[in-house]
């Protein structure tokens, strides 16, 4: 059976090139220069290294309660909130990677409401996108399913445009044991549109600020670094102090379970 990292690493691929299609796949050095071209200052007049400023727009598409704000909290402030919130139409959030020897990079992360597919504004929230993140939970297939919906609205709003950097995201895997979709089928959808692909747990911060690192790296043209590299922080785990024994039983006296007691073994 593979470990948890030898999916992860299977599943964390680069699109597959050459498939015919009458869309430009994306074009790095255009996209870049949609936002922002990388700026140069230098923070010491003989300081030889100069610091390349780079800003792009991350777009999180997928059903509602698929936790695409989740990921986005969990990726820009390292929180996670226990409580449902709807996002009604977009909210943004925006952090900034440092990525030696000499690279900031800052991701404006759109998290579009579920509810917005109907949208007459939809195209404009995706319209200039450097990266579209598909999201999904994989306890939930119908969201699964739904995100050829999703995606058709990117071809829409690209059509005869260079399309942006695409992954598919596969949210809540700290839940893999009530999966609803097979890894399989993951892997298939991903293939089949050239994404990338990414499973996570927004709960657990397991492979999200990875996910984002190596958006960064593949938007600016930078060769991933190793994870210790990388500025992140750390995620702390929930601990919930249980109640250890019911007061109603032995009169509330915890039992010695190590006593050694005396036993009859059987030749």
């Amino acid at each position: 059976m593979k470990s948890t990292g030898q999916i992860f690493e299977s599943l964390q691929r680069k699109p597959s090139e050459g498939k015919n299609s009458s869309l430009t796949r994306f074009d790095m050095a255009t996209a870049r220069g949609d936002v922002a071209e990388p700026k140069t200052a230098s923070a010491d007049d003989n300081d030889l290294d100069d610091i390349h400023q780079m800003q792009f727009k991350v777009i999180l598409l997928g059903d509602g309660a698929v936790g695409k704000t989740s990921i986005a909290r969990r990726f820009s402030e390292n929180q996670f909130n226990q409580m449902y919130k709807q996002t009604v139409g977009v909210d943004f959030f925006i952090r900034r990677i440092n990525i030696p020897p000499n690279y900031h990079i800052t991701l404006q992360l759109w998290d579009i409401g579920g509810q917005s597919i109907g949208s007459r504004m939809i195209t404009n929230y995706i319209s200039g996108a450097h990266a579209v993140l598909l999201c999904y939970d994989i306890t939930n297939y119908e969201s699964f399913a739904n995100l050829e919906d999703w995606y058709g609205l990117v071809l829409k709003t690209f059509e005869n445009k260079q399309l942006p950097y695409t992954a598919l995201i596969g949210n809540k895997f700290d839940l893999r044991h009530l999966t609803a979709v097979r890894i399989e089928q993951h892997n298939q959808f991903a293939e089949e549109n050239e994404m990338a692909s990414y499973l996570m747990s927004a709960k657990s911060g397991d492979q999200v600020h990875q996910c984002f690192n190596k958006v960064a790296c593949t938007l600016a043209k930078i060769p991933l670094k190793a994870e210790n590299d990388i500025s992140t922080s750390v995620v702390t785990a929930t601990i919930i102090d249980h109640q250890r024994h019911d007061e109603s039983v032995n009169d509330g006296v915890v039992p010695e379970y190590t006593k050694t007691r005396n036993v009859c073994i059987l030749s």
